[in-house]
C-alpha cells in the first residue's frame, strides 16, 4: 500500500484558490454546497482537498449562510469518503482471500501459490516487507522461503536456530508476536547473524503468525516495516487467515507429491493406482466445486451439498452448540476431521472463533484424501460465512446511520433514497421503540451487553424493513406496524425476542404510531422521546423486561405521550358509555357524572337527578356491566372522572354542530 507524499500536504490543489484554476475545480460553486465535494468524491481526491472549498469562500468573502452550508457539506462528504475508504479496503480483503482459495483449489505450482499469498499480504497490510519461512526437520533450523519487497541479500537468506528470533518465538509458542521495535524487545533471543539480517534490511516493526499443520508449526509468515508501527487486530487476524492458507497449499501440494510418489513407486499395484486415483480426482472435483462457491457467493448448504455429493454420504452444517464437544474441541486444536462414532467432524474456524461444524454422518471408514476435502469444505465454509458476516456488519452501519440522521433531525426527504435502498418506507406508519438491559455487574460486562443488545436489534430490524441504531446506553428501533397491530402489542413482542435473543430480560418502550415521517424533521425525534420516557416509566413501575406503549398507562399516559391523545383517552375509559347513551338515549352519562359529584352516595344522586333511587342503581348496574365490575376502584374511578372531565370540556369547545 502506498504512503503518502511527504510533500503532498503542502502541494496546491488545482480549482482551491491556485493560480490558474481551471473553471470545472473543486471551488464552491453558485449552486448547491454539495457540488464541490462531489467533485472531490468523484476523483478520488485526499482528505486535506476537502478544506479548500470552505477556505476558498471565506477568502471570497462569502456570506456566512453559505460558508456554514460547505462546512455542513465538507463533514456529510468526508463521511461518504471514509465509508466508501472502508468497503474497498474489506472488498479488497475479501477478493484477496478468495482469489488465494482459488489459487489454492487449482493448485500446480506451490511457490506462485506462496509468492501470490505473500505479495496480497504486504499489499493489504501495506507494510514494507512481507517473508514467509519453513522448518527444516533434516537441519533442524528455519530458512527462508518467500520474500516480497526485501533488498537485502544477507536478510534473504537468513536460516535461524530453532528458538531463535522474533520467528522461533512464534514457532515456539504456535501463537502470533508483534513487536513495535524489534532491536528493543527482548521477549525473545538475539543473535548476531539474525539482527544483522534484519539491520541490513532496516526493519523496525515485525508481526508474525505461524503457519500450522494441526497443532504443529510449520513455518512462520511476517510482515514488517521499515519504521515504529501499531498493527491493528484486524491485520493480526487477516495475516493468520493467510497463513492458513499457505498451510492448506503446503499440506495440499505435499499430499499431492506423496500421490505423485505412490504413482511412481507402486506401478505394480493397478488396483491400489485406481483407487487413487477416483479419490484425487473426487478431491480435485470437489476443490473445483468449492471454488466455483466462492466465486458465485454459495452458501454453507452449498458447500454441503456439494461436499455431500463427492463423498457420497450425508454433509450438513451445524451451530457449534449442536455439534458433539469433545470431537469438535480435538478438531479446532489440531486442525483437522476427526472422527466420532460413525461421523466425522470438521471444525470451521476463523481466527480463533468457532464458527459451526461440518459433519459427515455414517461414514466411518473415510479415505485420507477425502478427510482432507472434508478439511478443505470447512475452511471454504468459514470464509464464506466471514464474508456474509461482512455483509451484515455493513448493512447494519448503514441502517444505524440512517436512524442516527433521523433522530438528529435531519430533512428526511433528503434521506429517502437511502431508506428506499435498504427497503424501509419512511411514507409507512411506524413505532419508535427504546430498548435496554438491566443490570450488568461491571463495565466489562455492560459493555458487552450493549454489544449483543445492539447485535440483536439490528438483526430484528433487517428481518422487519426497519432501522435500529445504538444510543443512550441501549437501543433505539424504528420499526413499522402491520394493519391490525398496536404499539403496545409490538413493543412487548420485541422486549420478548430481544431478551430471547441476549438470553437476558430487556424493557421496551414504545411510542404512539406515527405516520408521514417526512412531513416534519423532528417527528422521529419526538417519538424517541416519548418512547423513552414509556421506558422510564416501566422501570419506576418495577416492570423489567415488559414492553409498553403510554396508552397502557391510563392517565398518566396523557403525561408520558409526545402529543396529548385526549380523544383517545376518553374514548379507551368512557366510551362505551358515551355511544351507549348515544344508541338508546339514556342518561348513563350525565347518572355517572352525578354520583362522582355527589361522593358517590346513590341517596344524594337521586336527588340531584330528581328520580327514584332504584334508577340510580338500576343505571349504575348498566354502567358496570360496560365498564367493568372495578370500576369503582380508587384507580379506575379517578381515571373515569378525568374522562368525564375531559369529555365535558371537548363538548364545550367542539364547534357548533359537532358533538
Amino acid at each position: 500500500m502506498p504512503r503518502d507524499h511527504p510533500q503532498s500536504a503542502a502541494r496546491p490543489l488545482s480549482g482551491a484558490g491556485a493560480p490558474g484554476r481551471r473553471p470545472d475545480a473543486a471551488a464552491p460553486a453558485p449552486g448547491t454546497a454539495e457540488t464541490p465535494f462531489l467533485e472531490l468524491l468523484a476523483r478520488g481526491a485526499s482528505a486535506d482537498a476537502y478544506e479548500q472549498p470552505v477556505l476558498l469562500a471565506r477568502a471570497e468573502g462569502l456570506p456566512a449562510e453559505r460558508i456554514a452550508a460547505l462546512q455542513q457539506a465538507r463533514t456529510l462528504a468526508l463521511r461518504v469518503r471514509a465509508e466508501l475508504e472502508g468497503r474497498r479496503r474489506r472488498e479488497a480483503e475479501l477478493s484477496a482471500l478468495f482469489e488465494t482459495a482459488h489459487d489454492l483449489a487449482g493448485l500446480r505450482d506451490l511457490d506462485a501459490v506462496l509468492q501470490a499469498i505473500v505479495q496480497r499480504a504486504r499489499s493489504l497490510l501495506g507494510t514494507d516487507v512481507a517473508y514467509l519461512s519453513l522448518n527444516d526437520p533434516a537441519r533442524g533450523d528455519t530458512y527462508m522461503r518467500v520474500t516480497e519487497g526485501s533488498v537485502a541479500a544477507r536478510f534473504q537468506q537468513l536460516r535461524l536456530g530453532m528458538g531463535e528470533g522474533l520467528g522461533g518465538l512464534v514457532a515456539q509458542t504456535a501463537r502470533p508476536y508483534v513487536t513495535d521495535d524489534y532491536f528493543r524487545d527482548d521477549r525473545f533471543r538475539h543473535t548476531h547473524s539474525i539482527d544483522t539480517g534484519v539491520q541490513d534490511e532496516g526493519l523496525v516493526a515485525i508481526v508474525g503468525v505461524p503457519l500450522m499443520l494441526g497443532h504443529h508449526v510449520i513455518g512462520v509468515l511476517f510482515a514488517a516495516d521499515r519504521r515504529a508501527r501499531v498493527f491493528e487486530r484486524e491485520q493480526i487476524a487477516l495475516l493468520g487467515s493467510f497463513a492458513a492458507l499457505a498451510a492448506a497449499a503446503i499440506d495440499t501440494a505435499n499430499l499431492l507429491a506423496e500421490t505423485r510418489s505412490a504413482l511412481a513407486g507402486l506401478e505394480r499395484a493397478n488396483e491400489i493406482i485406481r483407487d487413487r486415483s477416483a479419490v484425487i480426482e473426487r478431491a480435485s472435483d470437489v476443490h473445483d466445486r468449492l471454488a466455483e462457491l466462492v466465486l458465485r457467493g454459495g452458501g454453507t448448504h452449498d458447500v454441503a451439498a456439494a461436499v455431500s455429493e463427492v463423498l457420497d454420504g450425508t454433509v450438513e452444517f451445524t451451530e457449534a452448540a449442536a455439534a458433539p464437544a469433545g470431537a469438535l474441541e480435538s478438531s479446532r486444536a489440531e486442525g483437522h476431521a476427526v472422527r466420532h462414532r460413525d461421523d466425522w467432524i470438521a471444525a470451521v474456524t476463523a481466527g480463533g472463533e468457532l464458527l459451526g461444524a461440518l459433519v459427515l454422518r455414517g461414514h466411518p471408514g473415510l479415505d485420507p484424501v477425502d478427510q482432507r476435502t472434508l478439511e478443505r469444505a470447512a475452511m471454504v465454509t468459514s470464509l464464506l460465512l466471514l464474508a456474509r458476516r461482512s455483509a451484515a456488519e455493513a448493512e447494519h452501519r448503514v441502517r444505524g446511520e440512517l436512524l442516527d440522521d433521523l433522530l438528529d433531525a435531519r430533512d428526511p426527504r433528503l434521506l429517502r433514497d437511502r431508506a428506499a435502498r435498504l427497503r424501509a418506507d419512511l411514507d409507512a406508519t411506524h413505532v419508535v421503540l427504546a430498548a435496554r438491559l438491566e443490570g450488568a455487574a461491571d463495565a466489562d460486562q455492560e459493555a458487552d451487553a450493549r454489544r449483543r443488545l445492539w447485535a440483536a436489534a439490528s438483526h430484528l430490524a433487517a428481518t422487519r424493513q426497519g432501522l435500529a441504531a445504538a444510543r443512550d446506553g441501549g437501543a433505539v428501533l424504528l420499526l413499522p406496524l402491520a394493519p391490525g397491530d398496536t404499539a403496545t402489542e409490538l413493543a412487548r413482542r420485541t422486549a420478548r425476542d430481544l431478551g430471547t435473543a441476549v438470553h437476558e430480560p430487556v424493557t421496551v418502550g414504545a411510542s404512539a404510531p406515527v405516520g408521514h415521517l417526512t412531513a416534519r424533521s423532528d417527528t422521529v425525534a419526538s417519538a424517541y422521546g416519548e418512547a423513552r420516557r414509556c421506558l422510564e416509566a416501566l422501570r419506576l413501575l418495577g416492570r423489567p423486561g415488559d414492553g409498553s406503549a403510554a396508552e397502557d398507562f391510563g392517565f398518566l399516559g396523557l403525561l408520558l405521550a409526545g402529543e396529548r391523545d385526549i380523544e383517545g383517552f376518553v374514548d379507551r375509559t368512557v366510551g362505551q358509555v358515551v355511544a351507549y347513551d348515544e344508541r338508546r338515549g339514556t342518561e348513563l352519562l350525565r347518572t355517572l357524572d352525578a354520583y362522582f359529584a355527589c361522593g358517590m352516595s346513590p341517596a344524594r344522586t337521586k336527588d340531584e337527578l330528581h328520580v327514584h333511587v332504584n334508577t340510580v342503581a338500576q343505571r349504575l348496574e348498566r354502567v358496570g356491566r360496560l365498564l367493568g365490575e372495578d370500576w369503582q376502584s380508587p384507580a379506575r374511578a379517578l381515571e373515569i372522572q378525568l374522562a368525564l372531565r375531559l369529555h365535558r370540556l371537548s363538548a364545550v369547545t367542539a364547534p357548533p354542530g359537532r358533538h
